[in-house]
């Protein structure tokens, strides 16, 4: 009786099944790659070279619209300004949108090689060096603590700027003690909003009137708008979650000119003052001959 779990020791065991036998396959293999050209193997190592460098950190930071958070409501159940002390004014009636940028490449947050090429394809995107947005060799502690105490530092000068205006409003602030609110959101350029909303929210009128109004901008105590970074990524952000106006810090009105969204009509403001009267203006449906920026403006 033959165990058919055996073969033939004088028949190769792939000649039944018609293949050729384990060495011939591996011979066959080699004479392959032997008769490839040298510009081929040459093509293959630059594809591999090509694919190990695009998965590597790059040296740039990538910018895009970031989300935007409504001054006068909520973030995280808690409201982004807190008033107690004196009478506030929640009417519910419009938005005040402070906007932002996202950024990829800073301490903390890699960006890939590959990443940076798919951002300078697409318009929505900027791509700097990241020496043109931290200094080199600061660490992610470093970079948090920098950007935590200017958030910290703005909202200060907001409430100082803010209070004082509504003061000369009418609005008796003494007792007012105000804090502020916004997780994940660092820098000083939302100080503007913040002080905006600090006022609409001591008056009793209905400042915004129903209108979804965005800006940016730094503030210092004495209510004075600063320029700021990214303004055109913030304009498509504002437009994107529904702004159809922009207050934007006259100081950068060189990077709006030519910028603005279709939709999305800027207001250049050089002060919490002029910030203001243009958000009444907006409310009551007068705001048509607000100033924007102009060529002018940012020739300056």
């Amino acid at each position: 009786m033959v165990n058919m779990s055996q073969h033939d020791a004088s028949s190769p065991q792939s000649t039944a099944h018609g293949a050729a036998p384990r060495g011939g396959i591996l011979r066959r293999l080699a004479d392959r790659w032997r008769r490839r050209p040298l510009p081929y193997f040459a093509g293959a190592a630059a594809v591999a070279l090509a694919v190990v460098v695009l998965l590597l950190p790059a040296a740039y930071v990538v910018e895009m619209p970031g989300p935007t958070q409504d001054v006068l409501g909520e973030s995280d159940g808690m409201p982004v300004i807190d008033i107690s002390g004196v009478p506030v004014h929640r009417d519910g009636k419009g938005e005040l949108l402070l906007v932002t940028v996202n950024a990829s490449g800073v301490p903390g947050y890699p960006v890939l090689n590959a990443e940076v090429l798919w951002a300078w394809a697409d318009p929505q995107m900027e791509v700097m060096p990241q020496e043109v947005v931290f200094p080199v060799g600061q660490s992610a502690e470093e970079y948090a603590q920098e950007s935590d105490g200017q958030m910290q530092s703005s909202q200060e000068a907001a409430i100082t700027a803010g209070l004082d205006y509504a003061g000369t409003l009418g609005v008796d602030v003494a007792g007012a003690k105000v804090t502020m609110h916004v997780d994940d959101i660092g820098g000083p350029s939302a100080g503007m909003m913040y002080a905006l909303g600090l006022v609409d929210l001591l008056t009793p009128q209905a400042e915004a009137n129903g209108q979804v109004v965005a800006g940016t901008g730094t503030i210092d105590d004495q209510g004075k708008v600063g320029a700021i970074g990214g303004i055109d990524l913030k304009m498509l952000g504002a437009r994107r979650d529904g702004a159809s106006w922009f207050l934007a810090p006259q100081a950068n009105c060189a990077q709006v000119v030519g910028k603005v969204p279709e939709g999305l009509r800027d207001v250049k403001v050089a002060t919490l003052q002029e910030a203001y009267e243009a958000l009444v203006a907006i409310g009551r449906g007068t705001a048509g001959d607000l100033p924007h920026c102009t060529v002018e403006d940012g020739s300056q």
